[in-house]
């Protein structure tokens, strides 16, 4: 289901985003945002009741294009090694045009007392876990990538693989090609992942 943003929303979005990459998720709040858009707190809290909100937005929007892209990856005509490096490089491009998107989406120690997000998180991370295990499990099949461990263990270890490498880029402030980098350890997956 896509949710429809008004131009104003999608605008909020954006700058909340930018001020996320700014300030940290600790300096995102209503009043930082207002000031950073550029009108007044009534002006935001008519597009979204509060802050959590918002941020609900912003992995709404993320969940949406990430299934969009896990889907039909899925669906495509290339063989299973070559859906997770085009998955894999995707991921590395979008995190490195939107780095707050980082701060958002592993986040979830920051939200456990805000269920809504944690729901929101964990609702992406298991989508793209369940399409990851079955483009191994046909890839499996077809015998393009090992049989000898669990389709859904190879999931795991290679979104653990993206996970830490992208916390690790965001940790030292992006210091380094996010795409380049990532096309290498891409290659390594690949090596550990195919038959």
């Amino acid at each position: 289901m896509t949710t429809e943003l008004s131009d104003r929303q999608k605008e909020i979005i954006k700058f909340s985003l930018e001020l996320i990459s700014e300030s940290g998720i600790q300096g995102f709040t209503i009043k930082n945002l207002a000031r950073k858009v550029g009108f007044s707190e009534s002006a935001i809290y008519r597009h979204y009741e509060n802050k959590t909100e918002i941020l609900v937005g912003i992995l709404n929007y993320f969940k949406e294009n990430s299934e969009r892209i896990f889907i039909a990856e899925q669906n495509s005509e290339r063989g299973s090694v070559s859906k997770i490096e085009y998955l894999f490089t995707n991921q590395f491009r979008i995190f490195s045009v939107t780095p707050s998107l980082v701060a958002v989406i592993f986040s979830e120690e920051l939200f456990r007392n805000e269920t809504v997000l944690l729901e929101k998180v964990s609702e992406i991370m298991n989508n793209n876990f369940n399409t990851l295990t079955k483009i191994f499990k046909v890839g499996q099949e077809k015998e393009e990538i090992r049989t000898d461990i669990e389709a859904s263990h190879i999931a795991v270890m290679v979104m653990g693989s993206l996970r830490m490498f992208v916390k690790q880029w965001h940790m030292v402030n992006c210091s380094f090609d996010l795409v380049e980098k990532g096309n290498e350890l891409s290659k390594s997956i690949k090596i550990m992942i195919k038959k």
